[in-house]
This record gives C-alpha cells, sequence and structure tokens, in this order.
C-alpha cells in the first residue's frame, strides 16, 4: 500500500474495508491460539507461534491509519476483532489489545518525522508497547528531552520494538508521551501475578535517554497528524474501546467453558448442572453477555454516527462510554461467578477453565473499570456535576467555583 504523509484531512470515520477479511482469517487461528493458552503462561509471554499467527492475519494493524498502512478499523469493528480472539485466549487479547492500540495512537499523534521511521512505505510497521498512568522524569535538552523514570505494566513489551511511555517536565509541567526503541530501555522479568501471565507485562526503565522532539505528543491530545475521526476521541477512549472487546470475549468464552462442562456431567447421576436451578443460571448468564454486547454496540454504533459526521462527542456520550466499559468488564465478572459456583471442583484444576478465571480476575483491576471511575460517571448522569464538568482520561474534573 502507497501511503502519504502529513495531516490527516479526513473528517470522517474509515470505512474498515479490511474488516470482514480479517475476521475470516482470524477464523483460522483460533484454534491455535486457544491450543497456546498454556504454553504461553509457562513462558510469561506469548509462544512465537501464536504471535507469529496473529501478525500473519493482520491482526496488529487494526489501529493503525489506513494512510499509513494500517486498516484503521471503526470501533464497533475493533471491538469485534477483540472480542475473537479473546474469546480463543484472553492472553493473546490483551497483547493484541494494547500492541495494536498503543502503536495505533503513536502513528496517529506523532509527527511526520516520526511516522516515517515508525511506519516506514516499505518495509514492517514498528510495535509499541508501554503505559502513561505513572510519569517519569523528562528534563529539557536541545532538540528533544533526555528522560528517566521507572514504570509499571508494560504489556506486550516482549513483543514490542519500541516504547510509549508517560514523562513530565517539572520545569513547566508540561505532561508528554515520549517514544524510544526498546533496546534503550531495561526490562525487568518480574511478571510473577495470579492471571494474565502470558501477558508480559513487565516493569522497566531507563536513565537519560535522549527522546527527539518529533517523538513526543501530549498524552490529551485529540488532533491526529494522520488517520481520520477515530483517532479524535483520545487515548482514553481508544482504551475504552479496547477493553470493551476483551471483556466482552472472555466473558463469552467462560460461557463456552460452562457448555463443555455441562456436556461433560449429563449423564452423570446427581451432577448439579443437571439441575432445573443450574438450566436458570445458565440462562441468566447468557443473558447478560448478551444484554451488555448489545448496548456496547448500540452505544458505539451512535458514536460512530456523530464521529462520521466529523463533531465531537458529547458529554453524554463520552460518560455512556466508560459505563459501557465497566459493564461489559462486570458483566464478564458476573458470569465468570456463575461458572465458578457450577463447575465446582473442575475449576481448581490448573487448565483452560482455571487460567480463564485468573486472567479476568486480574484484568477487573484494570483502572478503567474500577470502582472510582463508576462512581464519577454516576454522579455525572445523575444530574450532580457543573455544566463545565469534563473528561480527563478516566477521572471526571469539575472547574472551581471562583471565590
Amino acid at each position: 500500500m502507497t501511503t502519504t504523509l502529513g495531516t490527516s484531512n479526513r473528517t470522517g470515520l474509515n470505512p474498515g474495508h479490511e474488516f470482514e477479511a480479517l475476521m475470516d482469517r482470524l477464523d483460522g487461528i483460533t484454534d491455535l491460539l486457544r491450543a497456546n493458552g498454556e504454553k504461553n503462561e509457562e513462558l510469561g509471554h506469548l509462544t512465537d507461534e501464536s504471535f507469529q499467527a496473529l501478525k500473519d492475519v493482520g491482526a496488529f494493524k487494526i489501529g493503525i491509519p489506513e494512510k499509513l498502512g494500517g486498516y484503521e478499523l471503526k470501533p464497533t469493528q475493533t471491538i469485534a476483532v477483540l472480542e475473537k480472539v479473546s474469546r480463543a485466549d484472553p492472553a493473546s487479547g490483551w497483547v493484541l489489545m494494547v500492541l495494536q492500540m498503543i502503536s495505533g495512537t503513536t502513528a496517529a499523534y506523532l509527527p511526520e518525522e516520526a511516522q516515517r521511521e515508525l511506519f516506514p512505505e516499505d518495509g514492517e510497521h514498528a510495535l509499541v508497547a508501554g503505559q502513561g498512568t505513572r510519569f517519569g522524569k523528562a528534563e529539557r535538552v536541545d532538540g528533544g528531552y533526555k528522560v528517566s523514570g521507572n514504570w509499571f505494566f508494560g504489556s506486550g513489551m516482549p513483543h514490542a520494538n519500541w516504547i510509549h511511555t508517560g514523562a513530565i517536565d517539572e520545569e513547566n509541567g508540561r505532561v508528554m508521551m515520549v517514544h524510544f526503541p526498546r533496546e534503550k530501555a531495561s526490562l525487568n522479568g518480574n511478571w510473577d501475578v495470579l492471571g494474565l501471565r502470558a501477558t508480559g507485562s513487565i516493569d522497566y526503565s531507563c536513565e537519560d535517554v535522549f527522546v527527539p522532539d518529533a517523538y513526543v505528543y501530549e498524552p490529551n491530545t485529540t488532533n491526529p497528524l494522520a488517520g481520520g475521526a477515530l483517532y479524535k476521541t483520545g487515548l482514553a477512549l481508544m482504551s475504552g474501546i479496547c477493553h470493551t472487546g476483551w471483556a466482552l470475549g472472555v466473558g463469552r468464552r467462560f460461557l463456552d467453558e460452562m457448555q463443555e462442562h455441562a456436556a461433560k456431567k449429563k449423564n452423570q447421576p446427581g451432577a448439579s448442572t443437571n439441575t432445573d436451578q443450574f438450566h436458570a443460571e445458565y440462562a441468566k448468564a447468557e443473558a447478560r453477555m448478551r444484554s451488555a454486547r448489545a448496548w456496547a454496540m448500540e452505544v458505539w454504533t451512535d458514536n460512530e454516527r456523530i464521529l462520521d459526521a466529523g463533531e465531537k462527542l458529547t458529554m453524554q456520550q463520552e460518560t455512556l462510554t466508560r459505563l459501557v466499559l465497566n459493564n461489559s468488564t462486570w458483566a464478564a465478572h458476573d458470569v465468570s461467578q456463575t461458572v465458578h459456583l457450577w463447575t465446582a471442583t473442575a475449576l481448581a484444576r490448573r487448565g483452560d477453565l482455571q487460567r480463564t478465571f485468573r486472567d479476568m480476575h486480574v484484568g477487573t483491576g484494570h483502572v478503567t473499570s474500577g470502582p472510582v471511575v463508576l462512581q464519577q460517571v454516576g454522579k455525572y448522569l445523575a444530574g450532580l456535576t457543573t455544566p463545565d464538568s469534563h473528561w480527563n482520561f478516566f477521572n471526571l474534573e469539575e472547574p472551581t467555583p471562583f471565590e
């Protein structure tokens, strides 16, 4: 694909032409992703086979602007892709979620000089990992910044070749996302956790790494330099799209596991899954996930209509996107509790069911679905905020009245 760099002039959403073909290609690797779940966990990151399979079908391109060689899928399409991969293997879905989203926003928000290096016209595009909820130190020098710091939870880092991470210039208070090659950082192999063990979400650090100005952008930007209206949503909503897809996929995987377990117990006298109570509880779990998915798609379809018209989302719409993510995440959690109850000792043994349960319960700890966000969403929807309130990532900010 020929790429043309420069400021985006598209006002609406990209049609996401590659979506259907990508979904078909993903169907061809879901069995492989599922089969490698245990191997991934033993390694602490995806197997070469799983990673290469995702790369070969083009999964990591879904968030890259089309003009830079990516697919630039619409939000509902991205949700569906991540749902499919996460259903096959939650850790694979998490790694895909992170790498495609960070790589895509890096491509959209960095200027042309960086775009040319990271997303060349001929050759493979960069895969970027890191996180921005903790800030390192950025010291202004000629042509850029010297960056130092320690950061946690660099999901997907073993598969990335570039890092994006948060830093702050303490002299003027400028907060920024900085980007540099992965080999310039020290990686700590300390990912010893309950769940999502295969995501390689290790800590990392660097000392006095020079970052040119062309590799820096403000984290609250909504002005893409490549790509269309998708990237005008900003980092927080891009993250919300992705985590929603992950939760819906994991919730559906629980129902798959419950079906398999019940089928094995069907002819066993006294099995709890042969009771009317189980049948009713399974129906409720099915309804919970279907309802969560339907509402998520409803909200994001409405958002797409606004974005495609070249308009900004309203405060109401931004708030509902955060509630949709919370609802999707905790719907999957609710289903996990039903599965925990009715599979009894089967979940105690190591295997796909237990791993999915552990992955879910680490995934719910992510700040995007935390209780504070839900509280702030409720405050706004109840009409208890000031007219000038706005979202700053996942924090609801209200101007302090002048006295």
